[in-house]
């Protein structure tokens, strides 16, 4: 799976400005539905924070994929987050998060959810390509950095 077919440079946020874990998902899911990707934007921020609540989506390394599948999106989106100062995310390694990705799928369309999360996954076990993500200034360094390591 490519994340620069589903990301929109415009849906990258640097830096986040919420220090709060819900806070912060619901200003990524806010900036999914400004850009009118969201069909219902209570149903996925829903969707995403009842996922959250079953376990934290902070995956360790400072990373947090927050997600969740609903009837809110028609495909799958994803938004990107940077935070200057780490947010407490109760990640599996107990550490404060400053990447936050943001899927939110259609409730009938389990494939592309899994295939993204795996891709997330493997490109984050790059600790260069993490390192260069948390230094970045603007949306337009994310989208770039992601579309070189996926071209790779």
């Amino acid at each position: 799976m490519i994340l620069t077919q589903i990301l929109q440079p415009d849906c990258i946020k640097i830096p986040v400005e919420n220090r709060d874990k819900e806070a912060v998902i619901t200003e990524l899911v806010d900036l999914l539905d400004a850009k009118g990707l969201l069909l219902d934007r209570d149903e996925a921020l829903e969707a995403v924070l009842t996922r959250e609540r079953t376990q934290s989506t902070g995956t360790g390394a400072g990373i947090a994929i927050p997600h969740g599948k609903c009837n809110a999106v028609k495909e799958l989106v994803m938004a990107i987050g940077i935070a200057h100062e780490p947010i407490e995310f109760n990640s599996i390694d107990g550490k404060p998060v400053t990447i936050l990705i943001l899927l939110v799928s259609p409730a009938n369309q389990t494939g592309p959810h899994i295939q993204a999360l795996a891709t997330i996954s493997r490109l984050m076990l790059n600790e260069e390509f993490r390192q260069q993500l948390e230094k970045v200034t603007s949306s337009d360094e994310v989208y770039e950095l992601l579309n070189n390591q996926e071209n790779r």
